[in-house]
């Protein structure tokens, strides 16, 4: 909770308002018992009725300026709690924006979304009640008592037997409220990742027939959820009624002994319903401030947890002196690098070295799971390399701003990615400053405008979210043609061409070779026909470049790729 105690701080004007409103809120609201005592021992008893006229009159003018107070308090710990809401929303999307994969990893998609919008609920919903009740109740508090015991000191001493006995049924209820409050952000955790996945993959459920073991795991976890939160409310539910028995059984006790102090005389009739109001709102500002401390264990929870992600370090660590290259444009140069991903005991790519100039095209390829993604990832330094070098125009990638690196780059992954918009805004996605003229030039060298042509809006079209409108294909070439917008000095295609057919991939690859003639151009590929003119082609077998050259070579000197080649394509086609 320092966190959001140190933004709290930027409020200091607000809450020095707030704090102005509640005494003042908290001093008409104490005044009326007086005025109440008065009017009965002093207006109706002696059947002045023009005394109870007027300060009936003062009564409801105080109410009124107490409930101005109250409004003004409610408006400010408001505006306050929703724009903490707002920052730590900004900062927490700010902060994953610059997550390294491993971090990523680390915290699950269904974890950051409960957290950037349930978790920082909780915060909100608590800072209202922290705001409103943590300064009006001590004053209320000390202030009841001092007018109680002015009234009579001796029937006000019941509330030292009450408040103990509240605070002590509030602490019991609290320690077993608690546990089940801070587990109550895990199992919303539980309930989105199921979710999440069942709307991902529902093409996949379907297709294999899984609705009923979905149903039976998104009840699992909604039932837990549940049963929590059951728990957690019948244990809160046993402070109302127990809060009115010790509230009714205090009242009652003060009219017992104040009835033999009216008939004794030692007290007027006014003054005891004076002292019952004083010890009502003493006892309610100890209830609230309890309901604070019951609140506070959730919403500490939630903090740890926005905390967790604001203090997450990132392997990637930005240089104070970044470089950049004007010498060099499209290089790249791997010197014995190699790298493992976070606690594995074998690297996913060992010791490996080469070079690649503007105007060549270097393959990779290799058994599912060799390191080639893991290998182009370093050039985009979404991984750091654990030894070695990877230098870009001459430079280690470490060395760079990592803004000014990748827009050096034309990345296209494996799932080509789509964002809910038009064709037009996904294409220049890479490149804002991209006229129509460009963008139609990309579409057009990646094959696309076939199909962007039949639609309706053409590139106006609509793309849903993730592309959902367009077929594997279709959504690839998409994702090439905002690599090729952008322009950039290396082109990376991760195993971008899968689901294009042959023909297409064809007509791509000779449309491209123009466009990349003097960039850097690195193709991960499972396809021997998508690599086969490739300058250098490396073969990866569990990390390990096994050979590199060019096809003729590496049929002669490469067994691996001797089996890859001849498991996809006959002796005349591989040309041995």
């Amino acid at each position: 909770m320092k966190t959001v105690f140190k933004e709290l701080l930027n409020f200091k004007m607000q809450i020095f308002i707030i704090f102005l409103t509640v005494v003042g809120n908290a001093l008409c609201t104490l005044s009326l018992p007086n005025y109440l005592s008065e009017i009965i021992d002093f207006g109706i008893a002696n059947n002045n009725m023009q005394f109870v006229y007027h300060s009936g009159i003062i009564m409801f003018f105080i109410t009124l300026i107490g409930m101005a107070f109250s409004i003004i308090t409610g408006f400010y710990a408001a505006k306050i709690s929703m724009k903490l809401g707002e920052i730590f929303r900004n900062i927490i999307f700010e902060k994953i924006q610059n997550f390294s994969l491993e971090q990523f990893d680390k915290f699950s998609t269904s974890s950051l979304i409960t957290r950037t919008n349930n978790d920082v609920t909780q915060i909100q919903n608590f800072m209202v009640m922290f705001l409103r009740v943590i300064l009006m109740a001590p004053v209320m508090c000390v202030g009841g008592i001092i007018m109680a015991f002015n009234k009579n000191a001796a029937m006000s001493s019941v509330i030292f037997l009450s408040i103990p006995a509240l605070v002590l049924f509030i602490y019991l209820i609290s320690r077993r409220a608690i546990p089940l409050s801070t587990r109550m952000q895990q199992k919303i955790d539980r309930v989105n990742l199921v979710m999440r996945e069942n709307l991902t993959g529902i093409r996949v459920v379907r297709a294999f027939v899984t609705e009923d073991y979905e149903t039976k795991r998104f009840r699992s976890a909604s039932l837990d959820l549940m049963d929590n939160s059951l728990h957690m409310q019948r244990t809160i539910a046993f402070m109302d009624p127990i809060l009115m028995l010790i509230l009714n059984t205090t009242v009652v006790c003060l009219l017992c002994i104040g009835g033999f102090n009216v008939r004794s005389g030692n007290i007027m009739a006014g003054d005891i319903i004076a002292i019952i109001q004083y010890v009502m709102q003493i006892m309610f500002s100890v209830t609230m401030m309890s309901i604070i401390f019951v609140m506070y264990p959730r919403a500490e929870a939630s903090a740890k947890r926005i905390e967790e992600v604001l203090y997450s370090k990132s392997s990637i660590v930005e240089t104070k002196n970044p470089k950049n290259s004007d010498k060099l444009k499209g290089h790249v140069c791997f010197k014995n690098v190699t790298f493992y991903f976070s606690e594995a005991e074998c690297p996913a790519i060992k010791n490996i070295s080469f070079e690649t100039n503007p105007g060549e095209t270097t393959a990779i390829i290799g058994s599912t799971g060799s390191g080639k993604s893991a290998l182009v990832k370093l050039i985009l330094r979404l991984y750091d390399a654990t030894e070695g070098e990877v230098l870009v125009d001459g430079i280690n990638v470490k060395e760079y701003d990592k803004h000014v690196l990748r827009e050096k780059i034309g990345y296209v992954p494996q799932k080509a990615l789509l964002f809910k918009g038009s064709i037009k805004e996904n294409i220049a996605l890479g490149n804002k400053n991209a006229d129509l003229q460009r963008i139609k030039t990309a579409a057009q060298i990646a094959q696309a405008t076939d199909f962007i042509d039949k639609k309706e809006g053409t590139f106006d079209s609509d793309v849903s979210q993730g592309g959902s409108n367009f077929s594997g294909g279709q959504r690839q070439r998409l994702a090439i043609s905002r690599a090729i917008a952008r322009k950039p000095e290396i082109y990376i295609f991760d195993d971008s061409f899968s689901a294009l057919d042959f023909k297409t991939e064809a007509a791509l690859r000779s449309a491209l070779s123009d466009e990349t003639k003097n960039a850097a151009v690195i193709i991960v590929a499972q396809r021997v026909s998508t690599i086969i003119n490739a300058d250098r082609i490396i073969v990866l077998d569990k990390g390990q470049a096994v050979g590199i050259g060019k096809h003729e070579q590496l049929l002669k000197s490469c067994s691996v790729y001797q089996e890859i080649v001849h498991s996809q394509l006959s002796k005349e086609e591989a040309g041995a």
